[in-house]
């Protein structure tokens, strides 16, 4: 969440004003932002998936309501409400599809629900997009025309910005980019989407935690097992903290997975070519503030200089994003900030 240092007061917040939602698997974040991206309130809430869609649409719209009292303002001074949610998608028609974090809640409309219990319009994102949107409006990418956004955690998700847009693809299945294919061998390490070799199969903390498991099964030596065997859970934080204190398997994981990340990232630029690629979410191993974050952003950029061709990657700045768990609502609500205002709730055009 936003510090107190990061607030303003609604005396120097400059209007239009919009609310962004970023709807995760365990929490709800709920901010309201000036025209400048700046948050004047925000709130967080559990997202109680197993109580169901219909139960947390209402809390949501509810929330909307409160945070925007809260920001000092009437539900009249807000233009737009942007939601992010993961998981498949028809954005068009503001449906989830089936979305793997959100059991129990597929083909459910939660754009027009929460517009319902909210009572203003909304606009449907994917949850990385909008992530990616934040970074680009008033983040990292914020003096760039284009980026590219990974989100490590448990998954890898993605999101793609060219000039203000979203790149949400012919069938809300744009910007996928943990499932991007890495390693095309028969073999090769299945994708919780159930297909082989994708980059969340290799790069995701699930698949790097699993190949250090493999590792220590193997027989191979580490620090890690002392802390296991005390009944700690492996993590790729208990991984990071090892690999700065010396561990050479930890070490040799998380720079794997930093060269594998590169291969993807070297297919992005290729594609894409965008001025910037920014890595975001739980897994980047403290980013620039520690020896190791560093250590494994120099990693990534060694491969995409390997791969990519040198006139392109000289010119392609890759980096941490700047705005930690907040970009998700700062961007779901940049993105309803694009929206034209004869756009109506159920339009997402």
């Amino acid at each position: 969440m936003p510090s107190d240092a990061d607030m303003i007061s609604r005396d120097d917040a400059r209007p239009p004003f919009f609310v962004g939602l970023d709807l995760g698997g365990t929490n709800i974040k709920i901010g309201v932002v000036d025209d400048d991206g700046r948050t004047l309130a925000y709130v967080s809430l559990p997202t109680d998936a197993i109580r169901g869609p219909d139960d947390a649409a209402e809390r949501m719209g509810q929330a909307v309501l409160s945070v925007i009292v809260e920001a000092g303002l009437q539900p009249t001074d807000v233009t737009r409400v942007g939601l992010g949610s993961p998981g498949t998608m028809d954005i068009p028609s503001g449906m989830l599809i089936e979305p793997p974090n959100l059991p129990g809640w597929d083909h459910f409309p939660i754009r027009d629900r929460v517009a319902q219990h909210c009572g203003l319009p909304v606009t449907l994102v994917n949850d990385a997009g909008a992530a990616a949107f934040g970074e680009y409006w008033v983040g990292r990418g914020r003096l760039y025309h284009s980026i590219v956004l990974l989100t490590l955690g448990t998954g890898v998700g993605g999101g793609i910005i060219i000039g203000g847009l979203s790149i949400d693809g012919e069938h809300s299945a744009g910007s996928e980019l943990g499932h991007v294919i890495i390693d095309c061998a028969d073999d090769a390490r299945m994708c919780p989407c159930g297909r082989r070799g994708h980059l969340e199969a290799y790069c995701s903390a699930t698949a790097v935690v699993q190949r250090a498991e493999e590792a220590l099964a193997a027989g191979d030596e580490s620090s890690l097992r002392e802390r296991i065997s005390a009944g700690e859970p492996l993590t790729t934080l208990m991984m990071a903290q090892q690999a700065e204190q010396g561990d050479a398997l930890c070490e040799e994981v998380i720079m794997e997975t930093a060269r594998l990340l590169g291969v993807g990232i070297a297919s992005f630029i290729h594609t894409i070519d965008p001025a910037a690629v920014v890595l975001a979410g739980a897994m980047t191993f403290g980013g620039s503030k520690t020896d190791l974050g560093r250590r494994f952003l120099e990693r990534l950029r060694e491969e995409v200089r390997r791969r990519v061709l040198g006139s392109v990657t000289d010119r392609t700045v890759i980096d941490f994003a700047s705005l930690g768990s907040d970009a998700g609502y700062i961007g779901a609500a940049g993105i309803a900030r694009t929206i034209q205002p004869e756009t109506t709730a159920t339009d997402n055009h």
